[in-house]
């Protein structure tokens, strides 16, 4: 499809000679752009769509060269990707080897801050604008954040230290009334109440009437700034929660009107001062299906053959699991952070609107507020993916586990997550919290023990419990008879016997191992032994003591990094019960694994069936016979 105008435009000097309305074009080209290459790659579509008018503005009156614009996640960045040297690089968006989904520096010379996760933009932003004052330089830093990581504590912690600072930070308050589900709490209605401020009107004439008679000697400017401020600062009264921050706060704006942002950024650029401005976009503007469903639309799959329709996902399975339980046990409730789609939580929430949480995107908050439901009595349930809980570790450790509390954490994308990449993957929870005394730390292979497993911890366990399970689809039953039960509680399984070959997993490495286990027999008549371990924390130590008397060789494959695994924790173990054993790990070395489909990750890092018949392949060479 040929784009008239975007076709002439290589970055975003181009901008500079195209006329309002010519941008207003650019625009709608940018977003079929986006829509074209997100519903195939997947992707963060609806943000995005929502954001081009105000890339379009900001990249219109501030240079990226040498001024820093900060990014809060970087869901809203795919246009300012296009309009930074990466359009004829877009259609390999979220590829393995292809641009990042999110901002990162060793991307582009244009991207000033790595990003992912939600609350970080002003504080980085702050670091710049101090450093630059710091070299006595003159660049512009702007930070842009969404209504809902505003909201982040980190966010406001930021927000709290501006006035003190002393620093000139322009702040862009994204507000299109959605995170990944709507926005949560106080905030979120005292920003809804600034965008339907009778003051408006008025705000929006003052600035546009600055800017153009704004006179051209530098006293006059500044003498003309400093009347505009108190003009901005009365024409909100009562001052709303910013202005008593100190930081001065303009708007609302309409988010997808050019003319209008690009004058606000200007003044903004003018001024002399911290100021926020907010502006009022739709969330998947300009495509019909994200702006009716900018949930469903916020992040997108990519296109992949139709799937059997009895299959169902890890994240749909756990909260199935819950819910059933909950059915029979008042106790039970579900806390999500901002969550609720992504977790699988929707059903739960109209079922039992009561016991359900969302507390915003505060993962902090969310577990010590879990924490005081378990004091209290009930059993609370905190939907969190792997990466997110690295946020809440202090929380998990001092206000849960050290008070022995009941609370389940359903960990959600544990391991590699695919297209997302380096932000996003689950590779920490194992080394990070198998240290912590008195946690349980549970890994199902497929749903029947993952059901096993929630009803053990909520109906008999009195201690603290994380179950980390996969991004993807959940085997119903994998290597078990139809009417087998569950291993016992805290044991290990072993899911094959054989001989010489010993082969130890757990969660969704246990699928390529069986697969492993048949290449192996038929390439070298060997039927190794595989173990299903379940549970990483307390090992079932007794269950893998004769194992390794009676195995010579041990591979132990995990989806998390080698330093700090349960293999290297088990190494140890093994050597004193077998001093000849040969021991391989097969696990995420030190490095961020690079954004790509999550096959491509596993072989990158070596945790695949063709590693470990190759490591059989080495041990024959060398063993004797």
């Amino acid at each position: 499809m040929s784009h008239s105008y975007l076709d002439m435009i290589n970055d975003y000097r181009d901008l500079y000679r195209l006329k309002l309305e010519e941008k207003n074009r650019l625009c709608g080209e940018i977003r079929q752009m986006i829509i074209g290459v997100a519903t195939e790659n997947g992707g963060h579509l609806a943000s995005s769509l929502g954001a081009v008018e105000l890339v379009v503005a900001l990249l219109s009156v501030f240079d990226p060269m040498k001024d820093k614009i900060v990014f809060d996640v970087g869901h809203q960045a795919y246009a300012y990707k296009i309009l930074t040297g990466r359009k004829d690089r877009f259609h390999t968006l979220r590829q393995w080897g292809g641009i990042s989904g999110f901002p990162k520096r060793e991307e582009s010379p244009y991207d000033h801050f790595d990003t992912g996760h939600a609350g970080t933009s002003i504080s980085a932003a702050m670091g710049y604008a101090k450093a630059r004052d710091l070299l006595h330089q003159s660049h512009n830093v702007i930070a842009v954040v969404g209504d809902a990581s505003i909201s982040n504590g980190m966010s406001l912690e930021a927000l709290n230290q501006i006035e003190e600072l002393k620093t000139k930070v322009i702040i862009v308050l994204n507000d299109n009334k959605m995170s990944i589900n709507f926005p949560i709490g106080g905030l979120a209605k005292h920003l809804s109440h600034l965008s339907t401020n009778p003051s408006y009107r008025k705000m929006k004439d003052a600035l546009r009437s600055a800017c153009k008679n704004l006179p051209l000697g530098g006293s006059l400017i500044e003498e003309s700034l400093k009347k505009l401020k108190y003009q901005i600062k009365t024409a909100l009264q009562p001052i709303n929660m910013f202005e008593a921050l100190g930081i001065n706060y303009w708007g609302p704006f309409n988010g997808h009107n050019l003319e209008e942002l690009e004058e606000v950024f200007k003044l903004a650029k003018a001024f002399d001062e911290s100021v926020l401005i907010h502006v009022i976009t739709k969330k998947g503007k300009g495509y019909a299906p994200a702006e009716e469903n900018p949930t469903k639309y916020h992040g997108v799959s990519p296109r992949r053959p139709r799937q059997d329709a009895e299959i169902v996902s890890w994240s749909k399975a756990c909260a199935e699991c819950v819910e059933k339980i909950a059915e029979k046990d008042k106790r039970v409730v579900c806390l999500t952070a901002a969550m609720e789609e992504g977790c699988g939580l929707s059903r739960f929430k109209k079922r039992f609107p009561d016991r359900f949480f969302d507390v915003g995107i505060a993962e902090e908050h969310m577990l010590t507020y879990a924490a005081g439901l378990a004091a209290g009595g009930m059993r609370p349930v905190a939907f969190i993916y792997s990466t997110f809980l690295q946020r809440a570790g202090d929380q998990l450790y001092h206000d849960i586990a050290m008070q022995k509390l009941p609370v389940v954490i359903s960990l959600d994308r544990s391991g590699l997550v695919g297209e997302d990449g380096e932000t996003h993957q689950g590779l920490l929870d194992i080394p990070w919290f198998k240290s912590v005394p008195g946690l349980i730390i549970a890994s199902p292979r497929d749903v029947a023990d993952m059901e096993f497993m929630f009803s053990n911890l909520i109906k008999n366990c009195d201690m603290p419990a994380i179950v980390r399970y996969p991004k993807g689809d959940a085997p119903k039953r994998l290597a078990r008879d139809v009417d087998a039960p569950c291993a016992p509680w805290l044991k290990a399984e072993v899911l094959r016997h054989g001989r010489e070959v010993l082969l130890i997993g757990h969660g969704g490495v246990i699928s390529m191992l069986i697969e492993s286990c048949n290449k192996i027999a038929d390439i070298y008549n060997i039927d190794p032994t595989l173990v299903d371990l379940r549970f990483l924390k307390p090992l079932d130590l007794e269950t893998l003591n004769k194992l390794f008397v009676d195995h010579s060789l041990v591979i132990m494959a995990e989806e998390s990094y080698a330093i700090g695994g349960i293999g290297e924790q088990l190494l140890g173990f093994a050597q004193r019960v077998n001093k000849h054993i040969r021991w391989e790990h097969m696990a995420v070395p030190d490095l961020y694994v690079p954004h790509g489909a999550k096959d491509e990750q596993l072989r990158y890092v070596g945790i695949c069936c063709d590693e470990v018949v190759k490591k059989v392949s080495e041990y024959l060479e060398t063993a004797p016979r």
